[in-house]
């Protein structure tokens, strides 16, 4: 029963009162899965004014080993530093995938190491491909042509959007060397100019829409 609701959900997402939410992924090993507090309000706002969708700001957090995983489509993860899942967080999340959720991971800077051992634990027979530029999440709303915008810059490497893909469907789009969530913070935390705000705020209702509508 906690599977169907993963394919419910996104068919009631324009009609229903404002009760479906993203979730932000809680997770353990010291890496700081709160960071970016107004993100996914900001988000949430931006696509039910340009998308027409009935998000509730007010995000839920969620642990990575708790069943109410499955009560949410779309499950955010972000952060700086260590993840660490253990065997049942790790099952309990390839569940929720191979069900039909989908994870957002949005490097916040320092956290690709990690990440990437950590979805080992969750896919061991998958590894991160890097996306093509014409794939449809760059192409939803707003297109992409050239793939993921740059945000902030860190180590003056170019943005990169990577992928697992379990039996043909995309379950976990990872955002590499561009920082979204910072773009969708309020303006005034790290003081982005209004164009690079919108570029990731667009890029972020374009994985919602590709979330809900595929």
């Amino acid at each position: 029963m906690r599977y169907l609701l993963i394919l419910i959900v996104p068919f009631y997402l324009s009609f229903a009162p404002p009760s479906v939410k993203i979730g932000l992924l809680k997770y353990g090993g010291g890496g700081d899965w709160y960071a970016n507090p107004t993100s996914l309000i900001n988000l949430s706002a931006f696509c039910n004014k340009f998308l027409n969708t009935n998000l509730d700001p007010d995000y839920a957090t969620v642990d990575v080993g708790s069943v109410d995983l499955f009560n949410y489509p779309l499950i955010h993860m972000t952060g700086h530093g260590n993840v660490v899942f253990s065997h049942a967080e790790a099952e309990n999340l390839r569940n929720y995938l191979i069900a039909g959720g989908f994870l957002h991971i949005d490097d916040n800077y320092g956290m690709d190491p990690f990440v990437r051992v950590a979805m080992k634990t969750v896919f061991p027979e998958l590894n991160f491909v890097e996306l093509p530029f014409n794939h449809p999440i760059y192409h939803q709303k707003y297109n992409f042509d050239n793939g993921l915008p740059k945000i902030h810059e860190h180590d003056g490497k170019p943005p990169g959007g990577y992928g697992l893909i379990w039996e043909g469907r995309l379950v976990c789009f990872y955002s590499y060397e561009t920082d979204l969530g910072d773009g969708w913070e309020d303006q005034e935390v790290h003081k982005d100019p209004e164009e690079v705000r919108i570029k990731a705020l667009k890029m972020g209702a374009n994985i919602v829409q590709f979330v809900f509508g595929n």
